[in-house]
């Protein structure tokens, strides 16, 4: 299988077409090509921004002539409120309106969703993962989301880490055996494992993984599990998966796991509610 790249401007222009089709019917039909507007992008709910270059983008994309001002920075927790101006063609901005606005709230919302559950984890040893739970061709962009909001990446894709699911080691006919494989196969990538229960924590301990993954495990199962790993092989990172709530995590971080993945920073993270209103418009006249 070739395997192939989209910059981020074809998918930004491949979203567009999608979405404008054949012309954007309504705002031919009532915006004279004259008309030039001003805009403010204003956030209806206090939350963590991601995607401001993305959706300034969109907009030049659009149409070079569009300018867009910020007074944020991607990372930042706003309140509600005003945090941008956009100026240019009407006819481009509303056009352009739609998808930048998409991008920026699910962005934005993925952000918040982070920032949520690393507050909850607090400022101790334990630190947040994402997944790869994310919407296809989007994923550094809700990567770059997660980054925002103060959390830490897992693996970008398939090519860049070995994570050995339960189905690869039923598959291969054991924890031992899957492991020692991808050491044979990719010796230069760090092996993750995951395991369910303590004989299979010591299982991959002694095979030689590199970090073992705690697959739904209670809070008491954890805090074994580290006690485990401190006296067999105490260099080895544990990450904590499965039923990760915002409630949870605080326990959970007492049990001295150096990582908890959450796939609902991606999966389920609610849009943040940002809108675009016109300011002022006016139609320019022929000399």
């Amino acid at each position: 299988m070739e395997t192939v790249v989209l910059s981020l401007d074809d998918r930004l222009r491949a979203a567009l077409a999608e979405d404008i089709g054949r012309g954007d019917a309504t705002t031919l039909a009532t915006i004279p090509a004259s008309q030039t507007a001003r805009a403010e992008v204003l956030m209806k709910e206090s939350g963590v921004l991601s995607g401001l270059d993305v959706a300034a983008r969109v907009f030049t994309l659009m149409d070079p002539r569009l300018t867009v001002r910020w007074s944020a920075v991607d990372g930042e927790q706003r309140e509600r409120g005003p945090i941008g101006v956009i100026e240019g063609p009407a006819r481009s901005l509303l056009s352009a309106e739609r998808l930048a606005l998409n991008l920026l709230q699910r962005l934005s919302g993925v952000a918040t969703q982070t920032r949520r559950h690393v507050d909850a984890l607090g400022s101790g040893h334990t630190q947040l993962l994402d997944t790869r739970k994310t919407t296809p061709l989007w994923r550094d962009l809700e990567k770059q989301a997660v980054r925002h909001g103060g959390g830490l990446n897992h693996r970008a894709g398939l090519d860049d880490g070995i994570l050995i699911k339960d189905n690869h080691v039923a598959a291969a006919g054991g924890v031992t055996e899957a492991i020692c494989r991808a050491r044979t196969h990719a010796y230069l990538l760090k092996v993750e494992c995951e395991v369910s229960d303590l004989a299979g924590l010591r299982e991959a301990l002694r095979a030689g993984a590199d970090r073992v993954l705690l697959d739904n495990m209670n809070d008491d199962l954890l805090a074994e599990a580290v006690a485990v790993r401190n006296e067999l092989a105490p260099h080895v990172t544990l990450e904590a998966s499965g039923n990760m709530t915002l409630e949870r995590l605080p326990k959970v971080a007492t049990s001295g796991v150096d990582y908890v993945s959450v796939g609902a920073l991606t999966h389920s993270a609610p849009a943040l509610d940002i809108s675009l209103n016109f300011l002022s418009s006016r139609t320019e006249t022929q000399a």
